[in-house]
């Protein structure tokens, strides 16, 4: 079955797989939807003989429909090779009374090499596959992870150049020196002077300006983009859910065709949308629980229906879900109204107006599959002790996050189901929080991380010791009106 995507603002839009991966977004604003969600054509049980890569395939290629089978296994083949450090790719490791999705041995030790180690094949087939010949600007804002996975992806990938946007103030010393110690001639790292929130809306804005969009073309670029709003970032993420309720088979852990519940600490609400795509496609889950901090949108979100973003932004100690503005809850909104492309940019607009909207009773009748919850930091930084004191295994404060809430979500609903927890990134790429966690005194990050390993017995990953003696390559910081600039400036076409 050929699977085209639609945009979630426009119902006249159409277009195959490999043309929405080039786009980024969608011409109106919106993000590309399948028109289909596609099933699983391997029986459950299936799934526990299969490894990442096998699986990988499967799911891919029932998204990607106008790659051809060579295309696509060698995307998967050069992504998922010897840069992860498990050769499991995506291990899954009990610790307590849950499972805990390895998610971090990529190359940046963070969930995010999951997707973006294949997105720059995916890109680069899909752009041989258009004829397409001008160079893609790879156009990104990050809240800390996705920025140094984009980077290592794409650095000194032929007809590609990447810009990345991130909070100067928001992101952890180890998250900013892998950004800004990043080699690569067609790289370029920006702080901003604002939070995630700043860096995203104005790199959606960018997107959008027709007049900017000519002076790229004329001069052989377009935009694109890596972050999860790129169909070609979510649909990888997609797999590590199959697979992990296969591996949950294989372990015992759960019958076959029983439910599973996942925790995915989010921000941006990508992770957990993937997990609701491997829900549609036929894996029993039972529950959706999104774990939010203290930037709780989203927990208020599940909670009223009501989505508003006019609050008190906070600086927490799980920086990469620092975020007011979700913007893969927008392919939701669009699953929710039936999908109604009126509807969800009509809800768009009230939020670009107003900051906030509220969905429809039928709409809130739909999102029986969500819990939400939060943490606080208090929350997070107990959560790591205690875990790390009952069964010396030292988490990250994202993957704390998911796990103090799946604990409120049990005491709240008695729910008993198997439970895997999205880790979404090392411990070691937040120093002070584990350091602190740990009871460990000292302020300089890579000393810390000698600490920390010893400890834990866990090495220090290759990520932090490779940036150890690294020097900085980029220093700039803007306000966030000053991001056209930065671009242009570094594409030497200033207008």
């Amino acid at each position: 079955m050929e699977i085209r995507y639609t945009s979630t603002r426009d119902s006249n839009v159409h277009v195959n797989a490999s043309e929405a991966i080039l786009a980024g977004l969608a011409p109106d604003g919106g993000l590309f939807v399948p028109e289909q969600i596609p099933k699983l054509d391997a029986a459950l049980e299936e799934l526990a003989g299969m490894n990442y890569i096998q699986t990988a395939k499967m799911v891919m290629s029932k998204f990607f429909t106008d790659f051809t089978e060579s295309e696509l296994d060698h995307c998967i083949r050069s992504a998922y090779d010897s840069k992860f450090d498990d050769p499991q790719i995506a291990p899954l490791k009990k610790a307590g009374d849950a499972w805990y999705l390895e998610l971090f041995h990529g190359p940046t030790i963070a969930f995010k090499d999951m997707a973006l180690s294949i997105l720059p094949h995916l890109m680069t087939t899909a752009a041989a596959k258009n004829g397409e010949k001008r160079k893609i600007v790879i156009l990104t804002a990050t809240s800390g992870d996705t920025g140094k996975a984009a980077l290592a992806g794409f650095a000194d990938v032929p007809g590609t150049a990447i810009i990345v946007f991130y909070p100067k103030n928001g992101v952890s010393p180890i998250q900013e020196k892998q950004m800004v110690t990043q080699t690569g001639d067609n790289t370029c790292v920006v702080g901003i002077r604002g939070n995630f929130d700043d860096a995203q809306s104005a790199v959606k804005k960018l997107f959008t300006d027709p007049s900017l969009e000519r002076l790229l073309s004329d001069n052989g670029y377009r935009f694109s983009s890596a972050n999860s709003i790129n169909i070609g970032r979510l649909v990888p993420q997609i797999v590590y859910y199959v697979y992990a309720y296969g591996k949950m088979v294989k372990e015992g852990a759960v019958q076959c065709g029983g439910p599973v519940n996942f925790i995915v600490p989010t921000g941006n609400f990508g992770n957990i949308l993937a997990a609701y795509y491997a829900f549609r496609m036929g894996i029993p889950v039972g529950k959706l629980v999104c774990a939010s901090n203290k930037n709780k949108v989203l927990y208020d979100f599940f909670r009223t229906g009501i989505y508003d973003r006019n609050r008190e932004f906070y600086v927490t100690s799980s920086p990469s879900m620092d975020i007011l503005i979700s913007s893969n809850l927008e392919r939701l909104l669009w699953y929710l109204s039936g999908c109604d492309s009126e509807a969800v940019s009509g809800l768009m607009k009230q939020l670009s107006a107003s900051g906030r909207y509220e969905i429809s009773d039928d709409m809130r009748g739909r999102l029986g599959l969500f819990f939400g919850g939060y943490a606080d930091p208090e929350d997070t930084e107990n959560k790591m002790r205690s875990l790390f004191k009952e069964n010396g295994y030292l988490i990250d404060p994202h993957t704390a996050v998911a796990s103090y809430v799946l604990d409120t979500y049990r005491k709240e609903t008695d729910d008993k189901a198997p439970a895997v927890i999205a880790s979404t990134a090392s411990p070691f790429k937040f120093t002070q929080s584990a350091a602190r966690a740990l009871e460990l005194e000292g302020s300089d990050d890579f000393e810390l991380a000698d600490r920390i390993s010893s400890v834990t017995g866990v090495a220090v990953p290759a990520a932090v010791e490779s940036i150890r003696t690294a020097p900085v390559r980029h220093r700039s910081v803007v306000d966030a009106d000053q991001m056209e600039k930065a671009v242009t400036d570094f594409l030497g076409i200033g207008r």
